[in-house]
C-alpha cells in the first residue's frame, strides 16, 4: 500500500512540474515571441506550436475566435498528463529495458493521438471552427 501512495505522489509531482514548465516556459514565452514578431517577414505563427499545428488544420479551427489562454492551459495539461502517465506505466512495470522503451513509445503515440483528438473535438463544440 505504501508503494502505491509513493507512485501517486511521484506522478502528481511530475505532473505539476511538467505542467508549470510547459505552460510558463514554452507556451507563454513562445506566444510572447509570436506577438512581438508579427511585423517581421518570417514571423512565427501560432500554428508552429506542435499541438496546435495538428489541431488547427485537422479541425479547421479559427484562431481569431479561440481563447488562446484556455487552449494553452488545456494543451499544457494534456502534455503533462501524457508524459507523467507514460512515466508511471514504465516505472511500475518490471520489464527489461527494450520492452519498456517499446511500450513507452507505443503508449506515448497512442496518448498523443487520442488526447489531441479529444481536445480538437472539444474546441469544435465550443464553436471555434471556421464554419
Amino acid at each position: 500500500m505504501a508503494n502505491i501512495t509513493w507512485y501517486i505522489i511521484l506522478v502528481f509531482c511530475l505532473f505539476t512540474i511538467i505542467f508549470l514548465v510547459n505552460y510558463f516556459w514554452i507556451l507563454k514565452r513562445g506566444y510572447k515571441k509570436i506577438a512581438l514578431n508579427k511585423s517581421h517577414k518570417k514571423a512565427k505563427k501560432l500554428e508552429d506550436f506542435v499541438g496546435l499545428s495538428i489541431l488547427i488544420p485537422k479541425f479547421k479551427l479559427d484562431v481569431k475566435k479561440m481563447n488562446l489562454k484556455y487552449v494553452f492551459i488545456l494543451s499544457s495539461i494534456i502534455n503533462a498528463f501524457i508524459i507523467s502517465f507514460t512515466f508511471m506505466v514504465i516505472y511500475i512495470i518490471p520489464w527489461d529495458l527494450p520492452f519498456q522503451l517499446l511500450l513507452g513509445f507505443v503508449l506515448l503515440f497512442a496518448l498523443i493521438y487520442a488526447s489531441y483528438e479529444l481536445l480538437g473535438r472539444h474546441l469544435v463544440k465550443k464553436g471555434w471552427s471556421k464554419k
